[in-house]
């Protein structure tokens, strides 16, 4: 069941980079040199103290467009909500799938891949499971270097 594997970031790095905005149409030539910074850390990690990566193991997201190999951020500080994509601790064993919270009123809720070769797995009380984390952010790697 496991498609997930965490691990712990070092986001007390600073790594700037120059900001190009990428045009994918004709492109403009007022725009070839603009001159922010991005900085991963302020830009994209909230709560560096509950923050983790996660690596992607199997396809159960793909049609959520997370592919095996895929790269997450995963926030532990972010409440989670229905429809949130959450990392799961379910009978010892992280997963990774959608939050759905529609049938809390009937005594449980459910777990849904985004790939319907896969099963919805349903979470009644008294079964070892947590929310772990909310993942907020993808990271995909086209080649490696």
């Amino acid at each position: 069941m496991g498609n997930i594997k965490i691990i712990k970031g070092g986001f007390d790095t600073k790594l700037e980079l120059e900001h190009a905005s990428v045009v994918a149409g004709f492109p403009s030539p007022a725009e070839d040199y603009r001159h922010e910074t991005l900085d991963f850390n302020r830009d994209y990690i909230r709560h560096p103290e509950a923050s983790f990566y996660g690596d992607v193991e199997g396809d159960s997201m793909k049609d959520a467009g997370i592919f095996d190999g895929d790269r997450v951020i995963i926030d532990r500080a972010v409440e989670p909500h229905d429809g949130s994509i959450v990392i799961a601790w379910w009978n010892g064993d992280f997963t990774m799938k959608y939050l759905d919270l529609t049938h809390k009123q009937d005594g449980y809720i459910e777990l849904r891949p985004a790939n319907d070769a896969f099963p919805v797995f349903r979470i009644n009380a008294g079964d070892d499971f947590e929310v772990w984390g909310v993942v907020v952010h993808l990271i995909r790697t086209f080649e490696t270097l």
